[in-house]
Formats: C-alpha cells, sequence, structure tokens
C-alpha cells in the first residue's frame, strides 16, 4: 500500500511541474493600438523622458533591451491586461512596449 502511494504522489507531483513548465513558455499576446503609442508619446513629453538614442538599434518584437536602456511605467491612461507586466521605452524617438521580468520588447510602433 505504501508503496502505491508513493507512487501516486511522485506521478502527480512530475504531472504538476510538467504543468508548470508549459505554463512558462506559454505567451499572451496583447493588442497595442496606435491611440497607446500615441499616448505614451505624449506622456514621455510632459515628462521629460528621454529617447534612447542609438542608430544602429531598431528594436524588434522579441528583442531584449540592454541594461543600458531606461525603462518608464506605464502612463495611466494605457491600460494593460495584467498591470505590472509591462513597461515601456522610447528608442529613437519610438515608443515600444517592454516585458519588465524580461526586458522584452513585445511591441513597437
Amino acid at each position: 500500500m505504501r508503496k502505491s502511494l508513493f507512487s501516486i504522489v511522485t506521478a502527480s507531483a512530475m504531472m504538476a511541474g510538467a504543468g508548470l513548465a508549459s505554463a512558462q513558455t506559454t505567451t499572451t499576446t496583447t493588442t497595442w493600438t496606435a491611440d497607446q503609442g500615441a499616448a505614451i508619446t505624449q506622456y514621455s513629453t510632459t515628462q521629460h523622458y528621454q529617447s534612447f538614442s542609438d542608430p544602429a538599434m531598431t528594436p524588434t518584437v522579441g528583442m531584449a533591451l540592454p541594461g543600458t536602456v531606461t525603462m518608464y511605467p506605464l502612463p495611466t491612461t494605457v491600460v494593460a491586461p495584467t498591470p505590472g507586466t509591462y513597461s515601456y521605452s522610447i528608442i529613437n524617438n519610438q515608443p515600444v512596449v517592454v516585458d519588465t521580468t524580461t526586458r522584452k520588447v513585445v511591441h513597437t510602433w
């Protein structure tokens, strides 16, 4: 009986671990609008945030931003599906939305 119970618990733990592993690789698609891009740009101007300038850098979705690029919290007028998950930056005068934990670009305008 003990071996059966141990086997069931072990199998359950392995299945739970596999479920967590697959959840970590799942990505959520969020639709970002042109109005949100304009709101971010306008907000950056009013806050006097500077654009990160590097003519060699063209941010693309999936690109991890270097640590030298400053990220800012989204303005309150830009509603993200998961609060605290996204930040933004201005690179070469273009707003980009960034995943806060990975620093990867998730949207560009």
